[in-house]
């Protein structure tokens, strides 16, 4: 496991001494960079991938083909493959053949960071280990967790702070082992406690390490639903909240207000708030309306760089 702990660690610094992929010299202009990039998630074509329509390998290729050029894994549709070395070489070998980034993995079903003792936390960081490894041989800078916890959700501030300390503990230790990788750990609002972006920026200044960061998601705002009624967190104002420790950012064409209610996301304005912060990384596209993936990936791409041309026009 040291051996192949090191091999991952340095997996990339081989092709840098050898000027492996190093651009030509040219003496044409720079382009300039854009104010955000724009990637999509693998959860976006989740339907298709579950029913055995699209192959996992065939991603990159896939997102290539409709001009996005930077993707977001998701580890439920290589589960069993985090440490088959054969496998991850050709997703490396696919997604480079076509010019396209790996930018993160979404992890999920591997425990909770907030788990109730000591000892299960240490076997939930036990878990995600692998997916760091993966993550730093794909060429990734994170990978995406949750922060659930055994502290059931609730409005009683107690029980807000008890989960707060035990997952900032469970991605502190993560993150320390993630740190020798050179990978971060983000944290998805993803319902209870961690849509409360209040509460999720809190944890994330508690667990006070560098490799943890935020992965906003405009559509993730809702904390629970309590005898048929949504309780929600206004995602304007959440994203604001969690863009100062953002590492990402999750795009989804819908919003919720503080009264429970879903409304159709105002593009220009969600954008601006996430430009404030001096963010100009990577808007992972997270919809696909089943049946017409394509077309719906194709709708927001456009929206996007229809919106990114004209806060680029106003400077």
């Amino acid at each position: 496991m040291k051996n192949r702990r090191e091999f991952l660690k340095t997996a990339g610094l081989a092709s840098a001494a050898l000027g492996i992929g190093l651009p030509q010299m040219s003496f044409t202009t720079k382009k300039a960079d854009p104010l955000f990039k724009i990637s999509l998630a693998e959860w976006s074509l989740n339907k298709a991938l579950f029913a055995g329509k699209i192959d996992h390998l065939d991603f990159p290729i896939l997102a290539k083909e409709h001009d996005i050029d930077a993707v977001e894994y998701v580890n439920q549709f290589f589960k069993d493959k985090a440490q088959d070395m054969a496998y991850l070489r050709e997703m490396k070998t696919r997604a480079e053949g076509e010019g396209v980034t790996s930018v993160l993995i979404m992890c999920d079903g591997e425990g909770m960071l907030g788990a109730a003792t000591p000892e299960e936390r240490k076997q939930t960081v036990e878990n995600h280990k692998k997916w760091v490894e993966a993550a730093k041989f794909l060429g990734c800078h994170a990978i995406r967790v949750n922060a659930y916890s055994a502290v059931p959700w609730s409005t009683n501030p107690s029980d807000a702070k008890t989960a707060m300390d035990i997952t900032s503990s469970g991605l502190r230790q993560l993150c320390e082992f993630a740190d020798d990788f050179d990978i971060n750990v983000i944290i998805e609002n993803h319902g209870g406690f961690s849509s409360n972006a209040k509460w999720l920026a809190e944890m994330i200044k508690e667990t006070s390490h560098p490799r943890a960061g935020t992965l906003p998601d405009f559509g993730n705002f809702r904390i629970a639903n309590e005898n048929d009624k949504n309780i929600s967190y206004d995602s304007y104002r959440g994203v604001d909240e969690l863009m100062p420790y953002a590492k990402g950012v999750s795009f989804k064409p819908v919003v919720w207000d503080d009264a429970g209610k879903e409304h159709p996301l105002d593009y220009t304005r969600m954008m601006k708030i996430v430009l404030a912060h001096d963010f100009h990384g990577y808007v992972g596209i997270e919809h696909g309306v089943e049946g017409r993936e394509w077309e719906s990936i194709f709708e927001i791409r456009r929206g996007l760089e229809d919106v990114r041309r004209t806060l680029e026009a106003e400077g």
